[in-house]
């Protein structure tokens, strides 16, 4: 494989960066790699299991001279690592990201980078439900899909390098306006996650199913939510508080969507619940042939390395 960066410098040391790392590995992408978490907890493990080939502490030590830096932290505090960092970046670098909202991200990050500086904000759309530096493993990326989001005056050159780079550690590359991004990922990610939270909340507040029933009785569809409802809960705030304009819209099409369920079961209108699922069923079908999931139960996820 050929490397693409000299030295790439991961910021928050999760579980997509310590994929990032593995990938890297697994296909030489990186002459080095450095990584920086705030917490000396996590510097310490990810010593331990040697993730990065250079744990650093502090954030400027890990971009010193980094040709791409990859803000991999929950998108609330992005603004504050740009502040911290951009006085530390090399004239000519790439900064990106991996959270889940670009418009955001883009209005807090902007600002702090200097003008010799690329900034080309990026989403891998691929995880677990598990978290922290023991999570990452190399096929992570593996057929999923990242999403580019050039802003403007992107340079070319730079967007290309990184389309190469996400490519190389196995992703399918699309660019897309923040805008839109943001409202794909209301609909495919984030108003799914605030439903799977909400209803396993019904279910332990529901003092007439018992905790251990709900353990013991668990199906696929209840068993599916736990796996969502248990993804990192400072990210996901995050998340909400940062695209709330795009969570809502969708939320509100989903209740009136909600309302005619409840009606048509009410009334008995078994046509309309039949043809309605017989819609949905097909957009699962069509979700497997893309070859992003499988019949497998448990979304066909491979489990983390540990």
């Amino acid at each position: 494989m050929t490397q693409l960066y000299n030295r790439v410098a991961l910021i928050g040391l999760g579980l997509i960066a310590s994929s990032m790392f593995w990938g890297m590995k697994r296909n030489s992408l990186a002459g080095e790699v450095t990584g920086y978490a705030r917490s000396q907890k996590t510097r310490d493990t990810a010593r331990r299991i040697g993730l990065c080939d250079r744990v650093c502490d502090s954030m400027a030590e890990a971009v010193k001279d980094a040709d791409l830096i990859v803000l991999c932290v929950p998108v609330g505090v992005m603004g504050d690592v740009a502040r911290e960092i951009g006085p530390h970046l090399k004239s000519g670098a790439t900064v990106t990201d991996v959270g889940s909202v670009k418009r955001d991200v883009i209005r807090s990050v902007s600002p702090h980078l200097p003008k010799d500086v690329h900034f080309v904000p990026g989403h891998p759309m691929a995880g677990t439900e598990h978290s922290g530096p023991e999570s990452g493993f190399a096929e992570l990326f593996d057929n999923r899909w990242c999403l580019l989001v050039p802003i403007e005056g992107s340079d070319p050159e730079a967007v290309a390098k990184l389309r190469r780079f996400w490519e190389t550690l196995g992703s399918n590359v699309e660019e897309m306006e923040p805008e839109h991004h943001d409202l794909v990922c209301a609909v495919t990610s984030h108003a799914p996650h605030l439903i799977a939270y909400t209803m396993v909340g019904v279910a332990d507040d529901l003092g007439r199913v018992t905790d251990s029933e709900i353990i013991k009785f668990s199906a696929a569809g209840f068993r599916d939510f736990t796996r969502i409802a248990a993804s990192d809960p400072t990210m996901w705030r995050d998340v909400f508080l940062t695209n709330k304009d795009a969570t809502l819209d969708i939320l509100g099409r989903f209740t009136e969507e909600l309302f005619a369920l409840q009606r048509a079961i009410r009334t008995g209108d078994g046509q309309h619940l039949h043809d309605y699922f017989t819609r949905t069923r097909a957009i699962r079908r069509g979700i497997i042939e893309a070859g992003q999931d499988t019949d497998a139960p448990d979304f066909g996820r491979k489990p983390a390395s540990s």
